[in-house]
This record gives C-alpha cells, structure tokens and sequence, in this order.
C-alpha cells in the first residue's frame, strides 16, 4: 500500500524553463528504472514553477529515492537551473485512488 511520499517544488531561472522540463523528462526516464518508485509525476505548477510528486510503499523506498540518480541530477543542476535550492517535503499519503487508463 502507497503510504509515503515526497513532494518538490522547482522555481526555474528566467530563460530555464524549457532546461528544466528536459532534466525532468530524463527523470521519468530514470524513475521507471527505481522498483521501489511506483508512482512519480513531474508537474508544471506555473510559467517557471515546476513540481515533482513521488510515492512510496515504504519509507526505505522513499530514502532510497532520494538518494537515488533523479534527486542527484536535480541537486547536481540547481545553482544552473533553479532560483532556489529545490524545496522537498515528506509527505503521507492519505488517500489514493489508482485506476487504468
């Protein structure tokens, strides 16, 4: 059961925008690679504010995730790419509702 999440808020340089959107497709690319990574959004919240949403059946997902190449990446791009250190928060997840397309 989905119990454990994070949630990260990315604020682009001006002109970064579509840098930002790249090194988040890569991510997805990289989150279906993590077996402990069952659900991973990469959001666009606003022009420049970007967002990523992962969840987690355990917390030793949710560590190993942030540990992992996507959250490394993210880190290794900021000084270039955001306005800010991007802003990650522990969630719990309370609810979930997951249904096929």
């Amino acid at each position: 059961m989905i119990k454990y999440a994070l949630f990260a808020r990315l604020e682009a340089k001006p002109g970064k925008e579509s840098e930002v959107a790249a090194l988040l497709e890569t991510g997805l690319k990289l989150a279906n690679q993590e077996a402990t990574t069952p659900i991973w959004f990469a959001l666009k919240l606003s022009a420049r504010t970007f967002g990523v949403f992962d969840a987690f059946t355990d917390e030793a997902g949710r560590q190993a995730h942030l540990a992992g190449p996507i959250a490394q990446a993210l880190m290794a791009k900021a000084d270039e790419l955001f306005t800010q250190p991007p802003s990650i928060e522990k969630i719990d997840v309370l609810g979930l509702k997951n249904q096929p397309a």
